[in-house]
């Protein structure tokens, strides 16, 4: 008897089981998304990707177990009838992520190196030649600063036909789709005390340089990363005010802090005095040491000085004109906002919603890898959209990856939306993140 308990009970759960197997094969699935259609015929789709970080080296480039996925997902972007024009929001390729002992150029030039990141990345460019090959999606590029200095005569030679859209300075650009003048899209490293283009600084060392700080501490922090995020093999030493020195001085010590924080935020083995920088870019043809960047003084509260970026402290206001920045920021708020995603947020609100000079009313940015979209209002108290396109990089901490931006225009029907959504495409699957609608 017990044992017949037994049998019943056994027979009972499988029954169950394959009730319940049963019912899971006749569920619907999943509906699939699929970011790239409209619902309709019409091609008026903008779809937005920024940071990619192609490099020329796959053994430390930021992007390689993504490709397959970028390539796919471009694939898929090709195969629509919907999609008007791709936009690459800046940092497609990565100059400035090789760790600091290693010579970027290997002994030859740019032209050589941009070759070198096609044929590592080879399926993701031959998706992107595809697509401007063919014709039915613009393709635009537009500069950040892993590639501020990439020329346009480069890009092109990489990517034959491609629309470029740059200021009158190299390394950068806004950019608003034609019939869209309400949209701008920019990488946003203009606003940035680190990333933007420095003409003024270190002409006496490299001639017609435009390289920012953040080229250096990007180095520094790729040899980090090769090391294996060792323990420092230096102290960093420390500098205190010079309260008799004048706003300068006061600027001056602002930089130390920073440059204090990046070097013990990512430590390396070597001395802070070994020459281990390898340059021979831009105007750089040196081999230089961390100590060349930060601040130091000889005595406590005494004279603070540096010996690359000197006066970097005194040339921000400069830089902004240079930069063709509308709005300009404090020097202080500049300085101490380096490393601030909050702050690029918030420069494209104040860039574009609250400078009554623009009327712009969405606004993509890149740059920070946060992707986002944040309900504004300019003004007028009319509703405004930013939005942050991400990035594609393997490793993101805090963050997703594989994120893009889909912008569906609106219509002449009165009641027709300008849609603004982000996706992300992890695990190869599309999701939808966060979207936004308007009409202007």
């Amino acid at each position: 008897m017990r044992i017949n308990l037994r049998l019943s009970a056994v027979f009972f759960v499988l029954l169950c089981l394959s009730v319940f197997a049963s019912c899971k094969k006749s569920d619907p699935a999943v509906p699939v998304i699929n970011p790239f259609s409209n619902g309709g015929s019409e091609r008026n789709m903008l779809v937005v990707i920024s940071d990619l970080h192609l490099g020329a080296n796959l053994d430390y480039a930021e992007c390689k177990n993504n490709l397959p996925a970028l390539e796919k997902l471009l694939k898929q972007m090709q195969a629509s009838p919907n999609v008007k024009e791709l936009v690459i929001a800046g940092d497609l390729i990565d100059e400035w992520f090789v760790p600091a002992t290693i010579d970027t150029y290997l002994g030859k030039d740019q032209a050589d190196f941009v070759q070198r990141v096609a044929a590592s990345n080879k399926g993701v460019f031959d998706a992107i030649n595809s697509i401007i090959h063919e014709g039915n999606i613009l393709v635009t590029y537009v500069p950040g600063n892993y590639d501020l200095t990439i020329t346009a005569a480069n890009i092109e030679s990489i990517f034959p036909g491609i629309h470029q859209v740059r200021d009158d300075v190299l390394g950068l650009g806004t950019y608003s789709p034609a019939d869209y003048p309400k949209i701008a899209i920019e990488h946003s490293h203009r606003y940035n005390f680190f990333c933007a283009p420095d003409p003024f600084s270190n002409q006496d060392v490299a001639p017609g340089t435009i390289m920012p700080p953040g080229y250096f501490y990007t180095r520094i922090a790729a040899l980090c990363v090769k090391q294996g995020m060792p323990s420092p093999g230096d102290t960093t030493p420390v500098v205190s005010p010079n309260i008799s020195g004048g706003e300068s001085q006061d600027l001056l010590f602002r930089y130390w802090k920073t440059w204090f924080t990046t070097v013990n935020k990512y430590p390396i083995t070597n001395k802070l005095d070994e020459n281990i920088i390898v340059t021979n870019v831009n105007g750089f043809s040196g081999i230089y040491s961390v100590n060349d960047l930060i601040p130091y003084q000889f005595s406590p509260g005494g004279l603070l000085n540096v010996n690359f970026y000197n006066g970097i402290q005194d040339n921000w206001e400069a830089r902004q004109t240079y930069c063709n920045v509308a709005v300009h920021a404090e020097t202080a708020r500049a300085i101490d906002s380096v490393d601030s995603n909050n702050e690029t947020d918030y420069q494209a609100i104040l860039q574009y919603f609250m400078n009554p000079d623009s009327d712009k009313r969405i606004v993509v940015f890149g740059h920070t890898h946060e992707s986002k979209i944040v309900a504004s209002q300019n003004l007028d108290n009319k509703q405004c959209i930013y939005v942050n396109s991400g990035t594609w990089i393997d490793r993101n901490p805090g963050n997703t990856t594989m994120n893009f931006v889909v912008i569906i225009p609106q219509s002449t029907d009165a009641s027709s939306q300008t849609l603004v959504k982000l996706y992300n495409f992890e695990k190869e699957t599309v999701s939808l993140m966060d979207e936004d609608f308007l009409r202007y």
